[in-house]
């Protein structure tokens, strides 16, 4: 009976931390900094005397779009561990991101769909979370090299054509490691096994030898399919903030800023902020672009894909409940 009563407390506690935590997150990032502040006045600002205003409202329409796919992705790693309807994956998805939100690289992510398991072997459910990320790391890097390449012949090719064939070599090397790994399990644990402090964790991605070429092929093309969602909700509010490019350095601007805020290392506790807005600023900066439109385009997006669907996700943490067993809700 005690411990009944410790495991509610704690799971209370646990819900009101979380809430209190969020919304000081949301606080910090919306109404303190004064950079951030102007920029959102900007934005509002911006957003009203635009005549395509449309658009901000069809970013947001996209936002299920984004995180639905990837609740179908959950859907599919998941059910190597028990199963699991679409709605519990959905759920899952939102406790997630919402501890992601206040944890240093999103680490809450792994917690949050771990916490809505419901087998005995729930911490396995961190190798299924990890190669979904890396799945949806490696369609970054698989579209942002197209746009890395662009780049370098856009501004090397005529000086330095040494430069432009270097860098394409690197990206074809790095694509085939990520494929590789990504394909060979054994291999991926392998490589986590290799670093130290990651190497007490091994134990718990044995699931993801259970997962056939098939299972991790379709999770790909759901992450891919999902890349090119928020890189239409990019290009859609660029356009908004009156940044005016063509099809090609749309896709090849917003495809390299995911590329870089993917692959360069960065500890943040929301959510990514800073880097991507910092990799958008450089990389439109060398198609001329102004800082300030693109700084709006950019935390608009993650407004709409990151704050909002947190603040949501707000609801099913306190619904969520722990030790259950069995079922497919």
């Amino acid at each position: 009976m005690n411990i009944t009563r410790n495991r509610r407390f704690l799971l209370v506690s646990g819900k009101v931390v979380v809430v209190l935590l969020t919304f000081y997150f949301l606080y910090l990032a919306i109404f303190t900094a004064p950079d951030t502040l102007l920029s959102w006045q900007a934005i509002l600002q911006s957003a009203r005397q635009s005549d395509y205003t449309f658009l901000l409202i069809l970013s947001a329409l996209l936002i299920p779009a984004n995180w639905g796919l990837e609740a179908w992705k959950w859907q599919v790693l998941g059910q190597k561990l028990e199963r699991i309807s679409y709605l519990r994956a959905f759920r899952a998805v939102m406790v997630g991101l919402t501890l992601g939100f206040i944890t240093p690289n999103r680490l809450g992510d792994y917690a949050g769909r771990v916490l809505e398991l419901k087998s005995k072997e729930r911490l396995e459910g961190i190798g299924a979370v990890f190669i979904g990320r890396f799945c949806q790391l490696v369609a970054t890097v698989l579209v942002g090299s197209l746009g890395v390449l662009y780049f370098a012949l856009l501004l090397y090719w005529q000086e330095y054509p040494g430069v432009c064939l270097s860098v394409f070599f690197l990206l074809l090397v790095l694509n085939a490691s990520m494929l590789l790994l990504l394909f060979n399990a054994r291999a991926l644990v392998a490589l986590v096994a290799a670093v130290r402090p990651l190497r007490k964790f091994t134990k718990y991605l044995a699931v993801m030898g259970r997962y056939t070429f098939g299972d991790v092929n379709r999770v790909l093309m759901l992450s891919l399919l999902r890349y090119f969602v928020f890189l239409l909700q990019f290009v859609l509010l660029l356009f908004l903030f009156e940044v005016r490019l063509s099809p090609v350095e749309y896709v090849s601007g917003v495809s390299t800023t995911f590329f870089l805020k993917s692959v360069v290392p960065s500890v943040s506790l929301l959510s990514d902020l800073g880097m991507r807005e910092l990799s958008a600023m450089y990389v439109f900066s060398l198609l001329g672009q102004e800082r300030l439109q693109v700084l709006s385009a950019s935390l608009s997006l993650w407004l709409l894909n990151i704050v909002v669907p947190s603040a949501v996700g707000l609801f099913f943490v306190l619904r969520l409940k722990l030790g259950r067993r069995g079922g497919s809700a």
